[in-house]
């Protein structure tokens, strides 16, 4: 089986150390940092069908060597990155 399309997918634990996990839908690495998009990814089918479809952007943050993921505290700087984001999904949709 040809593995080349999989889904990148990460685990992020939480402060109540609960484990959620999340499809890269895309990243961008500029001036101001390295950020994901991500996608819950969920076991129970009719939780898939029932999300309204909201992605999530976070920061890549290199903490002692070991690579964290942040929310995007600036409002500017999150809404920017939206617009990228947003940008290349309809490229990406629109070319299918």
């Amino acid at each position: 089986m040809d593995k080349e399309f999989a889904p990148d997918l990460i685990t992020l634990i939480d402060d109540e150390n609960i484990e959620h996990n999340f499809e890269i839908l895309d990243t961008i690495e500029n001036d101001k940092g390295l950020f994901y998009a991500l996608y819950p990814v969920f076991d129970n089918p009719e939780q898939a069908v029932s999300d309204d479809g909201e992605y999530y952007i976070m920061e890549v943050l290199n903490e002692d060597g070991e690579e964290q993921l942040a929310e995007v505290d600036d409002e500017k700087l999150l809404d920017e990155l939206a617009e990228i984001f947003e940008s290349r999904f309809e490229q990406l949709f629109s070319e299918e």
